[in-house]
C-alpha cells in the first residue's frame, strides 16, 4: 500500500474539509508524478507551479475541485495525461474545468493570432459555463508574472502585453481589485523596465518628501469623523505606479505634476455613515468641483461601491478619497471571489454573481453570432476597456456603458431587437443623431420603426461588443439571403442558356451538386453564386448533367433584371453611377456579389476586353420605384445666395441632395459639385434642364468618371 502524501504548507488548505483536503493530496501526487522529470526555466521542479497556482486559489478559499483542478491544470497539456484519466479519477467536473484552462495547442491554426484568439475564445466560453475556469487562469497568470524573470525577452514582452491587454481587464471586470492591480504592475514593470524603475523611485522619493503632509492629513481626517460622532477606519493608500504613469500618459503631465499619488480609505459599518462621513470631510478640506463620483447609488458593473470625492489637503495638494462599509471593501478587493471568501453576505454576493453571469451569457451571445475566433477576441476586448459612463433608460432604469458609447449601443444594450429597428435617439429630451456620444446621467430614449434595419456605417462609431456583433450578425444573414436570391437568379439565366428550365431539375440533382461541391445546402451553393464564389454556368451544366461542368462555351440566354432594392447582393458601382436608362452590364466579383456598371463606363473597358466570362446581360426592371444616385457638376457664378437658388431648383424638380462639393478655387466662377437622388434618366434630365434655366449656371454636366 503506499504511503499518504501530505500537501506542502497544510496550513493554506484549512478551510477545507479533510476529506476535500485527502482527494487534493492525492491531485498533488498524481500531478507530481505526471511532471516528474519536468523543470521550469527558472530550474525549478515543474510541480512548484501548479502549487503555487492551488495556494493562490485558497487564499480566495475556493472549493476543493478548483484546487484540483488547479494542481492539475498543465497535466493535459504537457504530459500524455488525457481528460478521460482525470474524469475517471477525480470527477467530470475537475476534469471539465481543466479542459477549459487548457490551450489548444495540438491543433494546427494559420497563424499564431489565430490560435491565441481560439485559445482565448475557448477560455471564455469555459468561463461563461463556469467561472472557476477564469480564477485559475488568473491564479496561472499571476504565478506566471511573478516568475517571468527567468523567462527570455521577446517571449516575455509578449506574455506581459497579453496580461496588460486580457487578463488585467479581465480581473477588473470580475472585481478582483487586487489582483487586476498586481497583474498591471507586473506586465508594465516587463514592459518597460526603464520607465517602472524611474517611476518607482520617484514614487519613493515623493512618499518621503511628503510624509508629514500625509500623516497630517490622516490625523485631520480621524479627528474630524470622532469630532462628528463617526466610527470609522481611516488608511492611507499609495497609488500605483501604473495608474501614475497611466494618468502622465492621458494628461500629457511629469511626474512632479502628478499631485495625488497617495489617497485615502474611510471604512465606516454602514451605508448612511457613508453620506454622513462624506459630509465631515466636506467640512474640513474643500472637495475639487467635478470629482465627486457616487458609486454606491450607481455601482461599478462589477459591482464595485463607494463614494469618490477629491479633497484639497494640507499645502494645497490634491487628496483623494474613499468611503465605504466593510461590505463593500471585501467586494472591492475581491469581487465575484468574494462568494467563496465571505459566504455571510448573501444578499450582495447574489446580485454581483447575478451582474457577472449576465456579463458571462453576453459573452455567449457574441460567440453565437461572430464565430471567427479574432472577431469575437475582438468583442471581448472592447467590452473589457469600459470606462465606464450611466445612462437613464425613459423609466429610470440605470445602464452601463462604455465612455464613448452612442445612442445606437444604448439601443442595443436595452433590446436587440430594439438596436436592429432604430431609426433615431432622443437625449435628454432633444432628438440627436444616432452617432452622439451618450455623457454620465444623460436619459435617452430610442426611437424604432418596423421597416428599419442596421446601417453598416454604424460600424464605424459604436462602441460595445454587444452592439458591433449584433449590427455583423444582421448584416451576414442579410448578405447571405440577398446573395441567395441573386444566385438563384443568376443560375435560372444560366439554365435557360443551356435551353433548360430551373424547375425540371430534380431534388436529387440537386442533394448530388450540393455534395459535390462542397456546400452544406442548396441555399449555401446559391449563395455562392450569388457572391461570386462559383460560376453559374458551371452549376447549370452539373444540374443538367451536360457536357464537360468545367468548361463555359454556352452562350448567355436573357438578361438578369435589376431592380435596385436587392441590397448589398447588388452593387450600383461608384465610378459611373448607373441610373435606370442607363445601358448597364454586371461582373460577378468573388465576395462582393454583383457589381453593375453602366456599358460606356471607361474603367472597365480593359476588364471586358480581357476577362470577357465575368461579365453577364443585366437590365433595369421597368417598375423600379426607388431612387438612385447620380452625380452632376454645375459651373455658376461665384455671387451671394447661388447655392441657396441651385438647392432649391433641384427641390422643385423633385430631388433630393445627398452631398456638395465646392472647389477651393472661387474667383468668378466656382465649380459646385452634386450628388443628387433621381428615379431615372428622365428626372435626372428634369433636375439639369432646371438648373440651365437659372441665369447663374452657366454650364451643367453629368459625371460619369
Amino acid at each position: 500500500m503506499a504511503a499518504a502524501v501530505s500537501l506542502p504548507n497544510p496550513d493554506r488548505f484549512g478551510y477545507l474539509k479533510p476529506k476535500d483536503v485527502a482527494r487534493l493530496a492525492e491531485a498533488y501526487r498524481f500531478s507530481e508524478a505526471a511532471h516528474a522529470g519536468q523543470t521550469r526555466q527558472s530550474g525549478d521542479p515543474y510541480i512548484s507551479h501548479p502549487l503555487a497556482v492551488a495556494e493562490i486559489l485558497a487564499d480566495w478559499h475556493l472549493d476543493g475541485q478548483t484546487l484540483m483542478a488547479a494542481l492539475l491544470h498543465d497535466v493535459t497539456e504537457d504530459t500524455s495525461v488525457t481528460k478521460d484519466e482525470i474524469s475517471d479519477t477525480f470527477g467530470k467536473p475537475v476534469a471539465e474545468l481543466v479542459d477549459g484552462v487548457s490551450k489548444l495547442d495540438r491543433i494546427e491554426f494559420q497563424s499564431a493570432e489565430d490560435a491565441q484568439a481560439e485559445n482565448f475564445r475557448k477560455m471564455l466560453l469555459a468561463m461563461a459555463r463556469d467561472v472557476r475556469v477564469i480564477l485559475i487562469k488568473l491564479a496561472d497568470r499571476l504565478h506566471n508574472m511573478r516568475t517571468l524573470g527567468a523567462v527570455p525577452p521577446a517571449k516575455r514582452s509578449r506574455i506581459a502585453r497579453e496580461t496588460m491587454e486580457i487578463y488585467a481587464p479581465i480581473a477588473n471586470r470580475l472585481g478582483l481589485n487586487s489582483l487586476y492591480h498586481e497583474l498591471q504592475e507586473l506586465a508594465f514593470s516587463h514592459l518597460y523596465p526603464s520607465r517602472y524603475k524611474v517611476l518607482a523611485k520617484a514614487t519613493k522619493a515623493a512618499r518621503g518628501n511628503r510624509r508629514e503632509m500625509i500623516g497630517r492629513t490622516l490625523e485631520a481626517l480621524k479627528r474630524k469623523l470622532s469630532e462628528s460622532g463617526i466610527e470609522a477606519s481611516v488608511q492611507g493608500r499609495e497609488k500605483h505606479v501604473y495608474s501614475t504613469y497611466r494618468k502622465m500618459l492621458e494628461k500629457h503631465l511629469s511626474f512632479s505634476e502628478v499631485h495625488d499619488i497617495f489617497g485615502c480609505r474611510v471604512i465606516v459599518k454602514d451605508v448612511p455613515a457613508c453620506y454622513l462621513a462624506l459630509g465631515a470631510l466636506h467640512s474640513l478640506y474643500k472637495p475639487i468641483p467635478g470629482k465627486f463620483k457616487d458609486y454606491i447609488a450607481i455601482p461599478k458593473a462589477n459591482g464595485y461601491q463607494s463614494l469618490h470625492t477629491d479633497l484639497i489637503g494640507p499645502y494645497g495638494v490634491p487628496v483623494e478619497v474613499q468611503v465605504r462599509t466593510e461590505q463593500m471593501h471585501r467586494i472591492a478587493q475581491s469581487g465575484v471571489a468574494s462568494h467563496w471568501i465571505y459566504k455571510d453576505d448573501t444578499d450582495k454576493l447574489s446580485e454581483l454573481q447575478k451582474q457577472t453571469h449576465r456579463w458571462l451569457q453576453s459573452l455567449l451571445e457574441i460567440q453565437h453570432q461572430s464565430g471567427d475566433p479574432q472577431e469575437f477576441l475582438e468583442h471581448v476586448k472592447v467590452d473589457l476597456f469600459p470606462d465606464e459612463v450611466y445612462v437613464f433608460t425613459p423609466k429610470g432604469k440605470i445602464l452601463s456603458l462604455p465612455r464613448g458609447a452612442t445612442a445606437v449601443d444604448f439601443a442595443y444594450a436595452v433590446h436587440t431587437d430594439i438596436g436592429n429597428r432604430c431609426v433615431a435617439a432622443k437625449v435628454n429630451g432633444e432628438l440627436v443623431p444616432l452617432r452622439t456620444e451618450l455623457r454620465n446621467g444623460d436619459r435617452a430614449e430610442i426611437i424604432t420603426a418596423s421597416h428599419a434595419k442596421p446601417n453598416p456605417g454604424w460600424l464605424q462609431y459604436v462602441r460595445t461588443a454587444k452592439a458591433r456583433s449584433n449590427i455583423r450578425h444582421f448584416l451576414k444573414t442579410m448578405q447571405y439571403e440577398e446573395s441567395a436570391g441573386l444566385g438563384e437568379r443568376l443560375l435560372d439565366q444560366a439554365i435557360k442558356a443551356l435551353n433548360g428550365s430551373l424547375a425540371e431539375v430534380d431534388d436529387a440533382s440537386w442533394e448530388r451538386v450540393v455534395r459535390d461541391g462542397g456546400a452544406r445546402s442548396r441555399e449555401e451553393l446559391l449563395a455562392d453564386i450569388g457572391l461570386g464564389k462559383r460560376l453559374p454556368a458551371v452549376v447549370a451544366r452539373r444540374l443538367l448533367k451536360r457536357g464537360d461542368s468545367t468548361r463555359e462555351d454556352a452562350k448567355p440566354g436573357g438578361s438578369v433584371v435589376i431592380r435596385g432594392t436587392e441590397g448589398m447582393a447588388v452593387q450600383l458601382a461608384t465610378c459611373c453611377r448607373p441610373i435606370p436608362g442607363d445601358a448597364i452590364v454586371g461582373s460577378i466579383k468573388k465576395g462582393q456579389g454583383l457589381v453593375v456598371h453602366a456599358s460606356d463606363c471607361g474603367s472597365i473597358v480593359r476588364s471586358r476586353k480581357n476577362e470577357p466570362d465575368q461579365w453577364i446581360d443585366v437590365e433595369w426592371d421597368p417598375r423600379t420605384t426607388r431612387l438612385f444616385q447620380a452625380a452632376i457638376n454645375a459651373m455658376v457664378e461665384n455671387r451671394r445666395g447661388v447655392l441657396a437658388k441651385v438647392a432649391s431648383e433641384i427641390a422643385a424638380a423633385g430631388s433630393n441632395i445627398d452631398s456638395i462639393t465646392m472647389a477651393e478655387d472661387r474667383a468668378v466662377f466656382t465649380n459646385m459639385h452634386f450628388v443628387v437622388e433621381v428615379a431615372n434618366r428622365q428626372h435626372l434630365a428634369r433636375v439639369m434642364r432646371a438648373l440651365r434655366r437659372l441665369p447663374d449656371v452657366k454650364k451643367i454636366t453629368r459625371v460619369r468618371e
